[in-house]
C-alpha cells in the first residue's frame, strides 16, 4: 500500500505493560489510514507496539496480548523457576513471534525510517537508545526494554546488563528534541492529569538493587520527578503547537486480566486515533 510519510515528526510511545493495548488501537488506526511516522521511539511495552506498527501487521499486538494473557507459558509464576521472570521469556519473545503468531521480519527490517528502543544500562543507570531494526530474532533488545526489575531478570546485550528503558527515560521526548525533531506525536498510557508517585513496589526494588546497581537505583529514586517534569514538557510542547498528545479517556490497568476490558482499551485507542485523524493530518 502507498504509505504517507510525514517529515520532521517523531512518534513517542510510552510503556505500561497491558495499558499499551490502547496504544495498539491508535497505531492500527494509523495503519488503516496509511500513516507511517519517520522517527519512532518505543520504551518498554511501547516498543512492542512499535514492532507491529513498523511490520504493518494490524491487530497483531492486540491479538497476541488477548490470546496469551492467560497462558501460563506467557505469564505465570512458574516461569520464575526456569527464567527468573513472571513472563515466559523464550515463549513470549521467540516461540510466539517465530512459530505461533508469525512476525513479519522482512517488512520490519526493510522499514525506511528510524526506530529506536530505549534500554537502561544497569551499571551506569543511563538510558541507551538502540537501533531497533537491528534486533535479533530472539528479540533480545525487546526483552531488555521490557525488563521490569524483579518481574524480569537483567537482560544482557554484549555482556552488559540492561533493564526497562522506562526506569531512565519513561517518555523519551528529549531524545527526539536532541535529534532535531520539531513536531511530535506522543502516545501516553495514563489519563490527563496523572502524576506519578513513589509506590511500595518501587521502594522495595530500590532496597534490593541498591548494593548491586547503585547508579540504577539513583535513576529509580529520581524517576518520579523526572516523569512528572517530562509530562509538563510534553504539555508545553502541545500548547506551543509542536505536539499532539494521545491519552486514554480513563485509567487502564497495567496488569489487566479481563479480556473484555482489554478489548475496550483497544477499541478506545482505535476510536481516538480515527477521531483525531483530521487534526493529525493538519498538524503533519
Amino acid at each position: 500500500m502507498d504509505i504517507i510519510k510525514p517529515k520532521d515528526c517523531s512518534l513517542i510511545l510510552e510503556g505500561g505493560t497491558f495499558r499499551t493495548i490502547y496504544t495498539a488501537g491508535i497505531l492500527d488506526s494509523f495503519l488503516d489510514h496509511k500513516l507511517m511516522m519517520p522517527y519512532i521511539i518505543g520504551i518498554s511495552a511501547g516498543a512492542i507496539n512499535a514492532c507491529s506498527y513498523v511490520s504493518r501487521q494490524k491487530e497483531r499486538t492486540f491479538r497476541v496480548l488477548a490470546d496469551y494473557r492467560h497462558d501460563k507459558r506467557y505469564m505465570g509464576f512458574r516461569n520464575f523457576i526456569k527464567e527468573k521472570s513472571l513472563f515466559g521469556l523464550n515463549f513470549a519473545y521467540d516461540v510466539v513471534p517465530n512459530q505461533l503468531d508469525l512476525f513479519d521480519w522482512d517488512t520490519y527490517q526493510q522499514h525506511d525510517g528510524t526506530v529506536l528502543f530505549g534500554v537502561t544500562n544497569a551499571i551506569t543507570g543511563e538510558i541507551e537508545y538502540m537501533n531497533a531494526l537491528e534486533m535479533d530474532r530472539q528479540c533480545t533488545m525487546l526483552r531488555a526494554t521490557c525488563a521490569i526489575p524483579l518481574l524480569f531478570p537483567e537482560i544482557k546485550i554484549n555482556d552488559t546488563p540492561y533493564f526497562d528503558g522506562g526506569l531512565a527515560d519513561p517518555i523519551p521526548i528529549r531524545k527526539a528534541l536532541e535529534d532535531g525533531y520539531d513536531k511530535h506525536v506522543i502516545i501516553l498510557t495514563r489519563p490527563k492529569g496523572y502524576r506519578k508517585e513513589m509506590d511500595r513496589q518501587s521502594k522495595w526494588v530500590i532496597r534490593l538493587l541498591r548494593k548491586k546497581y547503585p547508579k540504577l537505583v539513583e535513576q529509580m529514586e529520581a524517576r518520579v520527578d523526572k516523569y512528572n517534569e517530562t509530562i509538563e514538557l510534553c504539555e508545553k510542547l502541545e500548547k506551543q503547537g509542536n505536539a499532539i498528545i494521545f491519552r486514554p479517556e480513563f485509567a487502564l490497568n497495567s496488569m489487566e486480566k479481563n479480556l473484555v476490558n482489554m478489548k475496550k482499551g483497544y477499541q478506545m485507542g482505535y476510536k481516538l486515533g480515527n477521531d483525531g485523524l483530521q487534526q493529525l493530518k493538519s498538524f503533519l
